[in-house]
């Protein structure tokens, strides 16, 4: 399947492309820094009260029902290597309005997912140093994700390693410092979290729809697919590997936590839990410890939001819906500059909201990506493709159907004003569209010439020839 935008259709020369640096190894820790692995704190107060103690069995449970959806951005990434991420894949699948629909959902989840961790930079960086104003360590961290994201992945992917490594580490001398000072250590105190307890599987089932929302990011590993040296074999390997790693991570920490605190009602401060569990286990030098990886963490999960964005308006400019400024990319560095440039803009939004306001923002676009992708799969890869009998079956077609039926569940626990501020979003977007349709004549977004490559696994082994920097793709 080859896919080609505007740009490269005018004529014969060469035009800038983004770099493709990245392998699986880049792509694994992109995926992780998007979802931020200790952002596992975050919601561990509330999934803990609502489950009853019973958190790591919330965090299987999503684990396992987000890697249904994580398995259809993978089988839509072999098949539509472009950047672009569910913009890319709902067009394809169903036309350019609908894609149209979809990218400018996923902007409203990228567009504030950067400014949640603005505000956690904030409020953690004045709890470490009080003299600092939370508003003032917003700008201070805004400003430099805006830098990052002009350096480009090239850069990145050696810190969100370091950061990675780091938070693991964290995670690792948690759990090691837990068993050693757990108040009662016993294999009923371990494995007694990891089961439901006396209220059945319901509030496990009510947590995990409550923790699943910890893994929004690992679809930025999407939008990566033309900095991707192999995109077709390493995007969808990381898109799994990473959620499937975030999720250990998300567990690890939780059973930890129900070790050092085995009667969760004990905790002083649920909303502040990670601090207190990290100062019963570690003392006060874990906790800074702790809260100062999760800095650098939070700087970077913004900076991977950001640069998922800004390849979302990047595709969008290049495809002509939206101006064609905005798919420029920087002399040096290679990188939708332009783009990134009027995200740090938009985010300034970030000094005058509140953390829970920049939250609903996230989940309505975030859902609506995860759902038509499900759908998308089945469409493009199960009845376009062809891709069936018993194994693609299930591939294809059963386990598309058990990630859109967990994000139509996941939808029930949204407040009606995230539904009331979607709406308004979506109204927005079409009216962009017809402006810009009417402008361009009825020419815009993707196109899609199946005629050339209907079928990666058609092709030889290794890098197909448009993988190769600065190659151009058939058709172009």
């Amino acid at each position: 399947m080859t896919i080609t935008g505007r740009s490269t259709m005018d004529g014969p020369a060469a035009v800038p492309t983004l770099r493709r640096v990245l392998g699986l190894p880049s792509l694994i820790a992109f995926g992780l820094t998007s979802m931020g692995i200790l952002s596992v704190v975050a919601v561990y107060g509330a999934g803990t009260e609502i489950s009853d103690g019973h958190l790591p069995a919330a965090y299987v449970a999503a684990l396992v029902a987000m890697l249904f959806t994580a398995h259809s951005y993978g089988q839509m990434a072999r098949h539509v290597p472009v950047t672009g991420g569910a913009y890319a894949y709902a067009s394809r699948a169903f036309g350019s309005p609908v894609g149209f629909l979809v990218g400018w959902a996923m902007m409203l989840d990228y567009l504030f997912l950067p400014m949640v961790n603005f505000l956690l930079f904030g409020l953690y960086l004045n709890s470490l140093v009080p003299v600092i104003a939370p508003q003032l360590a917003v700008l201070l961290c805004l400003l430099v994700v805006g830098l990052f994201s002009v350096i480009g992945v090239a850069w990145i992917k050696k810190m969100n390693i370091v950061v990675v490594a780091a938070s693991v580490l964290v995670i690792l001398v948690f759990l090691v410092l837990a068993v050693v000072n757990a108040p009662d250590l016993s294999f009923d105190n371990l494995a007694r979290p990891l089961t439901p307890g006396e209220g059945g599987i319901a509030p496990v089932m009510a947590a995990a729809a409550i923790v699943a929302f910890a893994f929004l990011g690992f679809d930025g590993v999407s939008t990566l697919s033309e900095e991707t040296r192999n995109p077709q074999r390493d995007v969808p390997r990381g898109i799994i590997l990473s959620t499937l790693f975030a999720g250990l991570g998300y567990t690890l920490f939780s059973v930890a936590g129900s070790l050092i605190a085995p009667e969760w009602r004990s905790i002083e401060n649920l909303d502040a839990a990670g601090t207190e569990l990290m100062q019963r286990a570690g003392g006060d030098v874990l906790m800074v410890v702790f809260v100062i990886v999760n800095l650098g963490g939070l700087v970077l999960c913004g900076t991977a939001a950001q640069m998922s964005v800004s390849r979302v308006i990047y595709a969008m400019g290049r495809d002509g819906i939206l101006p064609g400024a905005l798919a420029r990319l920087h002399p040096r560095f290679r990188t939708p500059y332009f783009a990134a440039t009027l995200v740090s803009a938009v985010s300034l939004i970030a000094l005058v909201i509140t953390l829970e306001q920049a939250v609903y923002m996230i989940n309505f676009g975030a859902l609506v990506a995860f759902a038509v992708v499900n759908l998308a799969t089945i469409k493009v890869v199960f009845f376009d493709l062809r891709k069936r009998g018993t194994a693609g079956t299930m591939r294809n077609l059963v386990m598309p159907v058990l990630g859109f039926a967990f994000i139509a569940w996941l939808w029930t626990s949204l407040a009606w004003f995230t539904y009331l501020l979607g709406a308004a979003w979506l109204a927005v977007g079409a009216v962009i569209f017809l402006v810009r349709r009417r402008k361009s004549g009825g020419q815009v977004a993707l196109t899609f010439d199946d005629s050339l490559v209907a079928d990666e696994d058609a092709l030889p082994a290794g890098p197909k020839p448009w993988e190769r920097e600065g190659a151009r793709r058939p058709g172009s």
